[in-house]
């Protein structure tokens, strides 16, 4: 194996493709078929350099940057606080968009800020109580906009743009900031390119 500016731990095994995961700052892991050439790992490594030495800066950063872990107290205030706020925010929006809803659950999730089923029921992160308003605000109402729009089509975007024309900056708060907040809860999130997002 060639020598990187970063450790690599290989893993083999019997999946069917590979995957790079990058779990903190000391590297990468790399989980591939238990077939593969090294050949083949090195040049998955090489097409995915940038990336890998991107989200290895990340967690750099994020390292260096840490806040305290939040405890459980704590979370189950950010919710409580989450219940009011975002029911509220909600009911406001909704009829702006002209969509309905069902029920409104509040969670503390380590991967997603919001998510929207197909019967309507509407689930918010708990971690949006320590964001800015508009980012609440781009959450909400992209949850919202799914009703309407069950992808992330040109259709579903214009909606979110029709209520919230700024949108973009607090979507792109979430990308640079976002992280950080989540990392506040006791198990950190994996960052993984496979074939490939």
């Amino acid at each position: 194996m060639k020598q990187y500016p970063f450790q690599v731990q290989i893993v083999r095994s019997s999946r069917r493709t590979a995957a790079i995961r990058i779990a903190d700052a000391a590297g990468v892991t790399v989980h591939v078929p238990r077939s593969m050439p090294v050949r083949s790992i090195e040049s998955l490594i090489d097409q995915h350099i940038d990336w890998i030495q991107k989200h290895l800066a990340d967690a750099r950063k994020r390292e260096e940057a840490a806040l305290p872990t939040l405890t459980q107290d704590q979370t189950r205030e950010l919710a409580e606080r989450a219940r009011g706020e975002i029911a509220k925010r909600a009911a406001f929006f909704a009829p702006l968009i002209g969509v309905d809803y069902n029920k409104i659950t509040v969670r503390c999730q380590r991967t997603r800020w919001g998510s929207c089923s197909a019967k309507g029921n509407l689930s918010f992160n708990c971690l949006l109580m320590l964001c800015p308003d508009r980012v609440i605000d781009y959450v909400v109402v992209h949850e919202l906009c799914h009703r309407l729009e069950m992808n992330h089509s040109p259709r579903f975007w214009a909606q979110v743009a029709r209520v919230l024309p700024g949108y973009a900056s607090a979507r792109r708060w979430l990308r640079e900031e976002g992280r950080l907040l989540m990392d506040r809860l006791p198990d950190k999130n994996v960052a993984e390119s496979g074939d490939k997002h």
